[in-house]
């Protein structure tokens, strides 16, 4: 518990609402902040894994009420392979939106052949 790692992104042309399809307009798209932090919380653990392991998202609940540039996700819980995160987005010291994401530790071998 309490592992973090903050990833951060500028705002441009490929990752707004109108560029990823999920709105008309050129501000931050959801789906590029919910990927934000997805990277967020995949970092905040890889360094402590297994070796030929990996994690995998499950479940993300999340809000997005401003447009944000950077991410951060802290490892909350931990229950066998489950990994539940705390993320945040910010647009400078303003939260913009925040959830709980949810991954599993997973064998990258085996997971893909799995496909």
């Amino acid at each position: 518990k309490g592992l973090k790692y903050v990833a951060r992104t500028t705002v441009g042309a490929d990752n707004t609402a109108l560029a990823m399809g999920s709105g008309d307009m050129e501000v931050f798209a959801t789906p590029a902040m919910v990927a934000l932090m997805e990277h967020a919380a995949m970092h905040a653990v890889a360094a402590d894994l297994p070796e030929g392991s990996t994690t995998v998202g499950a479940s993300m609940e999340t809000t997005h009420v401003r447009p944000s540039a950077a991410a951060e996700a802290e490892l909350v819980e931990t229950e066998g392979r489950r990994l539940t995160f705390r993320v945040a987005a910010f647009d400078g010291e303003a939260l913009i939106g925040e959830g709980t994401h949810v991954r599993y530790i997973v064998d990258r071998a085996k997971f893909l052949s799995k496909l």
